[in-house]
């Protein structure tokens, strides 16, 4: 009997240790297999993170090309801006300092007291400044008889090109007559595509309104009356001719429109004025006859044109050139001529 009590206890133990063990084992299996979803969770966890820091890398390199971009545009028209109001204040300090050059016309012509702005109709022309010499011609309708395409043709074919880059010639048209305003534009153009092309050579006009009524009566018919007006507006023409030149160049070259120029002129008045040892001349001639050659600083036109203008009704513009250099260069007593 008590065999038989052993041996149960033994079974009963024995049922008991292996219901614990499948329990065990079911525990441990379902622990396991927590443990693995749970590490797979992990790691889906850190793929998860880790394409999320890789798409914020992503994100962020985009971010600061985009803002790197903005900043390069927003410098690029900070500068264009500045750029452009530079050139806008450039360009209006010149076309002031030219304007105010004007305004010494109203004192002694008083109608243009009521004019705004004195300003020259600019038919060709780039602006060009900076350079040595300021060629100036002045043309008018000779009526059948033009010389001026010759006169053009001697002066900038006798230059050389680094002599043609560092000047510029000024066509000045003193004439209201609107076919030989375009006759001379047109010739010029055609003619002179090179010279126009680079600004070495500019056209402008005078404007009508410059010129006191006296210069628009045309009704004498007699000579010496049509002198009289003739020798007084070339006085006009020539100061109007020189206050535009003024700003562009160092030297101003006094020319007309019916002159041809001898080989290597140009060279030869720039040799010239670079070897003056000193710089206490008040002009320079380059030619016996009238205004024409006459070289002067173009610092000093202002004052030539201020005195031409005192007495412009009353004698030719060569005669007030001697009489200026007679009062500026010469002792009491003393005469211009040598």
């Amino acid at each position: 009997m008590r065999t038989k009590q052993v041996n149960f206890l033994i079974a009963f133990a024995a049922v008991v240790l292996f219901s614990f063990s499948c329990f065990c084992i079911s525990r441990m299996t379902q622990t396991n297999n927590q443990l693995i979803n749970c590490r797979n969770h992990i790691l889906e966890f850190k793929e998860n993170m880790l394409r999320l820091k890789n798409k914020t890398e992503t994100n962020r390199q985009e971010l600061m090309k985009t803002l790197n971009r903005m900043k390069d545009e927003i410098e690029q028209r900070e500068n264009l801006s500045a750029r452009l109001v530079e050139k806008k204040v450039n360009t209006s300090d010149k076309i002031e300092t030219v304007t105010n050059a004007f305004e010494i016309l109203k004192f002694f012509l008083p109608h243009l007291r009521k004019v705004g702005r004195i300003y020259p109709n600019v038919i060709i022309g780039k602006e060009k400044t900076g350079v040595s010499f300021a060629l100036g011609i002045p043309t008018v309708n000779r009526g059948n008889h033009t010389y001026l395409k010759q006169t053009l043709t001697s002066i900038v074919s006798r230059m050389t090109l680094s002599e043609e880059n560092d000047s510029v010639v000024i066509v000045s048209i003193a004439d209201s007559n609107e076919d030989y305003v375009k006759s001379v534009v047109d010739m010029i153009t055609k003619k002179f595509r090179k010279q126009v092309k680079s600004g070495s050579l500019e056209v402008i006009s005078i404007p009508a309104y410059f010129y006191p009524t006296m210069l628009h009566d045309k009704e004498s018919t007699e000579d010496s009356e049509k002198l009289e007006r003739w020798k007084t507006k070339q006085v006009l023409d020539f100061c109007f001719l020189m206050l535009y030149a003024q700003p562009k160049a160092m030297y101003y070259l006094q020319l007309e429109d019916d002159i041809i120029a001898k080989k290597s002129y140009f060279t030869t008045i720039t040799d010239f004025v670079h070897n003056i040892t000193s710089n206490n001349w008040f002009s320079i001639e380059f030619s016996v006859l009238g205004f024409i050659g006459k070289l002067f600083k173009s610092a000093d036109l202002t004052d030539f044109v201020q005195f031409f203008l005192m007495f412009y009704k009353d004698k030719p513009i060569d005669w007030l050139l001697g009489y200026i250099f007679q009062i500026k260069m010469c002792h009491p007593g003393e005469t211009t001529k040598i």
